[in-house]
């Protein structure tokens, strides 16, 4: 369970026990649980989503949102707004895009992309209030961290930074027992299997954009694919016959 740990400290701002003899080399290990993370993050958000419902759809929207931050230390929307900067500032130049997402400075596109992400995650969660429950809320999180797995295996890492630790760690077999599980979430939610194309989409636009992947692409796809299953859901929702 050391890895799980680990990675619920770096994915998250929960407690946990301490691991007085952590040694950084097991810290690529880590990505191997982050689709665990994502069900506790889950977890937490669905349930709090679920109570702000109880008062009103815009405060479902509300809670879930701000536990969703609150939970993530807004980990991945620091990542959105380190690449919506550099893809706004580097103007093709790929070391120039390199060192824009380096600078731990949020610029106006930045800003930007952050406020854009918090409206749609708001909407959409205070929409879905009265259309869905919480059993697939729990598993957007979940479903959205598997695609770290999948880039880092696919994609070469840009630069020195996290991506290139976790770039050894990811084994087949990882992919393979979390796909699988995905797969047996979309038998009962069909409308989350839109993970897959996402995910693979995701991986084909920073191939073709900027080369490989870094960990700002990762929290940056993190949120997308969030929103995307959102969205998925909630169109869903207002199909004819849709349960």
């Amino acid at each position: 369970m050391r890895g799980l740990i680990i990675a619920v400290q770096f994915l998250t701002r929960l407690p946990t026990p301490q691991l007085s003899d952590f040694d950084p080399t097991e810290m690529p290990a880590a990505i191997r649980w982050f689709p665990a993370v994502g069900l506790i993050v889950g977890g937490i958000v669905a349930g709090t989503w679920w109570l702000g419902g109880l008062i009103d759809p815009w405060a479902a929207g509300l809670f879930g949102l701000a536990a969703w931050i609150m939970v993530t230390g807004a980990l991945h929307l620091d990542g959105l707004a380190d690449l919506a900067d550099a893809l706004g500032a580097s103007h093709r130049d790929p070391d120039r895009l390199l060192a824009v997402m380096k600078d731990p400075h949020v610029g106006s596109f930045g800003v930007l992309a952050l406020i854009l992400q918090c409206a749609a995650k708001l909407v959409l969660l205070a929409l879905l209030a009265s259309r869905i429950g919480p059993a697939p809320l729990v598993l957007v999180p979940a479903l959205a961290r598997i695609g770290p797995l999948g880039w880092t295996r696919w994609l070469p890492p840009l630069g020195s930074g996290m991506a290139e630790r976790f770039a050894w760690a990811v084994r087949p077999a990882d992919i393979a027992f979390w796909t699988t599980l995905a797969v047996l979430s979309w038998l009962f939610w069909p409308p989350l299997a839109v993970a897959a194309p996402l995910v693979i989409l995701w991986a084909l636009w920073l191939k073709a954009r900027l080369g490989g992947v870094s960990g700002d692409c990762h929290g940056a796809g993190i949120e997308l694919i969030e929103t995307g299953l959102l969205i998925a859901l909630l169109i869903a929702t207002a199909l004819p016959h849709a349960t």
